[in-house]
């Protein structure tokens, strides 16, 4: 079934036929993989996952995606980019969109982790694999290597989950596209652990229901490389 812009339908089974082995696949890169290779290399943890989660987590997120546009005939054109994808043209309804978005994420995050650590004490919101110490002298090249990472993750789930999936999405389910959209990337984000995935929830739904309201991807990267990149920074720096 398609639409009027000629879209085939995207519904529970086409959906979670795609997001469940991408879980699977974040899971056992995550849990199995990273500390084999720490064990073997003596290397932070956190480099492993810039490495493996870049190469093997959302490089396989891109192909995917290109796969996808591939069997619906689409060519890799400007064309294919600004309307098949829906990267247009950032309007400013667009940008006061994904301030007011950052904003309520910060709000509810910030009171969900407060809840928690009413709840549980104070704990490590990052998991296993993404835990590391504020770089120091001599650790400052870390950063070096987390940009490429950092691009291929916020482009790779950008270009798949809001790009090929989400206008699919919104033919099979309508105005309620946002909340199968964002159950579909949390079960993405499962291997992160109960705390973080809870503290996610805000941005996962938020971020998915106003990409939806604009119709414009690169809301979701302002707004999903808004909250990760300048967070990973403060940390970095002992700020946060």
């Amino acid at each position: 079934m398609a639409n009027k812009s000629g879209l085939k339908k995207l519904g529970y089974t086409g959906s979670f036929a795609i997001y469940i082995p991408a879980a699977i696949l974040m899971f056992c890169m995550t849990r199995y993989l990273i500390p084999f290779l720490t064990k073997i290399t003596g290397q932070e943890t956190i480099l492993l996952w810039f490495i493996v989660a870049g190469l093997g987590i959302f490089t396989p997120l891109i192909i995917t995606a290109m796969m996808i546009l591939r069997s619906e005939g689409c060519k890799i054109t400007f064309n294919t980019w600004r309307k098949r994808l829906r990267f247009r043209r950032i309007t400013k309804s667009d940008i006061l969109w994904s301030i007011a978005g950052l904003i309520l994420v910060g709000i509810f995050s910030g009171l969900i982790m407060k809840g928690l650590e009413l709840m549980i004490g104070k704990f490590d919101h990052s998991p296993a694999f993404m835990s590391f110490e504020p770089l120091t002298k001599g650790r400052y090249w870390l950063l070096l290597v987390w940009t490429p990472y950092w691009i291929l993750n916020i482009m790779g789930e950008e270009l798949l989950w809001r790009g090929v999936m989400l206008p699919r999405q919104e033919v099979a389910f309508g105005k309620h596209t946002w909340l199968i959209h964002g159950f579909g990337w949390a079960l993405f984000h499962i291997a992160f652990g109960w705390q973080l995935l809870l503290t996610l929830i805000p941005l996962i739904f938020i971020q998915s229901y106003i990409v939806q309201k604009t119709k414009n991807s690169w809301v979701g990267v302002i707004m999903h490389g808004g909250l990760n990149g300048p967070s990973f920074i403060a940390i970095c720096f002992g700020l946060i």
